[in-house]
């Protein structure tokens, strides 16, 4: 099939966007790729329609696993073979998932970076007839970047077990020095030219006017803003507490409001995302955990009640606005007490070494790990529990968790919802004779083989509740029959989890032998630094808002947008000024013939209203430019 007839059976889309045709065409000739595409371009098109045009399976690897899950779920409804490996599955349920992708149909296997990591992916990757290798997220890769992950620096030897298949890196984000290190980090081959291919689509967003607004009164303003412009919206702020007292305001004020972030629990994001999107609900107020991954084309605004700590973050979650490419608004309201806040985290994000090899150290206490112990292995993670216990400061410890992740000590993964899953660890005829010898299981045993025909084969998904209904049993029963039958390894049962992963890289190691680069600590320090700088320029009211952020990513000769708050008080200035020159003219030309009384010089006067004409006359008697004498004016 070519691609187009790709791109219509499967996505029903009878043309590629923008740069879609290029890009694939690129991965086709068996080229390194680099492809920068602005939130909902369609990024993900670029790699899954090539790799469906070859024979083979595309490896992607990415570090948002709900996104994974998301992408996974959307090929597997079009009738695309696609799977997912990411922290909390079992390493025997990562085991037969490789096998099905070295030996049966899979198209797509999903790696968080991480997973890269381990010898038993690397080396079943081997046996794998791999076409593309599709990076997304690249910017990860750079320690200019704003998010950078240290397992993405291994990517890079993938090369090593499948030298001729090309790498598509794609990402939202990039400044100039970061499609650099990209590009150097992923060995990209240069063509025979010598030059090496970046896509990039202009981060221009003709239809969406960004403000940045100095208020001290930010929810009254909020209010005003959300009334006045209409449709549906997301308005993000910094924390949890927050996105429920913002929620509560907004409903007080008769705005249709609900509020999303990580801690909730997966039923109830997705129940929350589904009425925001079908427009039930107006407003949704949230961290920026909200949007990733999510199509809406209809977001009318924007709005950042507190500061974002990069522009690379703020121009992602500003462009979830417009979509559909209307008018919309991205407005970022502050004061000064949050610019004294944005510092003070800046600060915090940057703990000592000490500090770090004290959390290291409270993290091999709370997890119960011997010196020696836990390599490879994974653990449900609460922050929040971690500090409280130690009494941490939670930023300086989400920060120290990071610099430990560079030195590869361990990695954090996001919130995740993995469902309860089971397999029978024995074969059928083992199976039969333990029912045979424990018939108060047996029925429970028949219920599970009727309703899960391929758990011999693979770990499969279940929800307790729906067992406890086929069994008509009690769902804590259900619960203690199938920890029975681990027990007697008949089973192995995974309970869902709902909490982000924390997994050692390598065994605990005492204080003396933990080593942490100060070097790159102080090096991401002045990148920070810079970045910092930026979100500071952009709030300045000293120029167009949206040439400033295209400035910063590259697009040095973009012009003044004429929408946001800059351009528009500009504008009015401008306008004003021509009025009053025009006014000043015929003013000075109606009084060289003769002097006259206010209301007749009004009367007689062609440009602005009476209001306006009145103002500059009096402005212009204050000024000594025209005299006032016996009821008259003159010059």
């Amino acid at each position: 099939m070519s691609i187009h007839e790709i791109l219509q059976q499967y996505w029903r889309y009878p043309h590629f966007r923008p740069l879609q045709e290029e890009v694939i065409n690129h991965v086709l000739e068996g080229n390194d790729t680099l492809a920068l595409m602005p939130t909902g371009g369609g990024k993900s098109i670029c790699f899954q329609v090539p790799a469906l045009a070859k024979e083979g399976i595309c490896i992607v690897v990415t570090p948002l696993i709900a996104l994974m899950k998301d992408q996974v779920e959307n090929l597997r409804s079009k009738g695309i073979e696609a799977v997912a490996i990411f922290a909390g599955m079992s390493k025997r349920e990562v085991d037969i998932c490789l096998d099905n992708c070295v030996y049966g149909k899979i198209k797509f296997l999903y790696l968080s970076p991480e997973r890269l990591m381990s010898e038993l992916v690397r080396e079943r990757i081997r046996y794998m007839k791999v076409n593309l290798f599709a990076v997304d997220e690249a910017h990860c890769i750079s320690q200019w970047g704003y998010d950078f992950r240290p397992p993405y620096l291994h990517l890079a030897e993938l090369r090593d077990l499948h030298a001729e298949v090309p790498f598509l890196a794609l990402t939202a984000t990039a400044t100039e020095k970061v499609i650099l290190d990209i590009q150097e980090k992923l060995l990209f081959k240069a063509k025979p030219d010598g030059s090496r291919a970046v896509f990039v689509k202009s981060f221009v967003r003709d239809n969406l006017a960004y403000m940045a607004l100095e208020e001290e009164h930010k929810t009254r303003r909020l209010v005003n803003i959300i009334r006045n412009t209409g449709g549906s919206g997301i308005v993000y702020v910094r924390n949890r507490k927050e996105t429920q007292e913002i929620a509560r305001f907004l409903i007080a004020a008769g705005i249709s409001a609900n509020f999303y972030h990580a801690g909730l629990s997966t039923p109830e994001r997705a129940k929350k995302q589904e009425a925001w999107k079908k427009n039930e609900l107006q407003v949704m107020v949230a961290t920026n955990a909200f949007g990733m991954g999510i199509d809406k084309a209809d977001v009318r605004f924007v709005v950042h009640l507190d500061i974002p700590d990069t522009l690379e973050a703020y121009y992602q979650e500003a462009g979830r606005a417009g979509r559909d490419e209307k008018k919309s608004y991205a407005v970022l309201l502050y004061n000064e007490a949050d610019k004294s806040r944005l510092q003070k985290n800046f600060e915090l994000s940057f703990p000592t070494v000490k500090e770090i090899v004290q959390i290291y150290y409270h993290l091999g206490n709370y997890f119960q790990l011997a010196y020696g112990a836990g390599q490879y292995l994974s653990f449900d993670f609460d922050l929040g529990d971690f500090c409280n216990r130690y009494q941490l400061e939670p930023l300086k410890t989400i920060s120290a968790l990071k610099f430990l992740e560079r030195d590869e000590w361990l990695v954090v993964s996001e919130n995740v919802y993995i469902p309860s899953r089971l397999r029978f660890d024995v074969n059928s005829q083992d199976l039969y004779s333990f029912q045979v010898a424990h018939a108060n299981l047996d029925g429970f045993i028949k219920t599970i083989l009727r309703a899960y025909g391929g758990a011999f084969d693979y770990f499969v998904p279940f929800r307790e509740s729906d067992l406890a209904k086929k069994a008509n049993l009690p769902i804590s029963e259900v619960t203690k029959r199938l920890e029975e039958l681990q027990r007697y390894q008949i089973i192995t049962y995974l309970p869902q989890t709902d909490k982000p992963q924390l997994q050692f890289l390598q065994a605990r190691s005492d204080s003396q032998h933990l080593n942490i680069n100060r070097q790159h600590i102080e090096s991401r320090k002045a990148i920070g630094e810079e970045q910092l700088k930026a979100v500071l320029n952009y709030l300045k009211g000293d120029g167009c808002r949206s040439q400033k952020l295209l400035y910063y990513f590259g697009e040095k000769n973009s012009k003044h947008c004429e929408i946001c708050d800059y351009c528009l008080r500009s504008n009015k200035k401008t306008k004003q000024e021509e009025l009053e020159d025009k006014l000043i003219i015929e003013i000075n030309n109606l009084l060289a013939i003769e002097p006259l009384r206010l209301d007749e010089l009004v009367e007689r006067l062609q440009n602005g209203n009476e209001k306006e004409r009145i103002t500059l006359i009096r402005n212009l008697v204050d000024t000594g430019k025209i005299k006032f004498i016996n009821e008259k004016y003159g010059v």
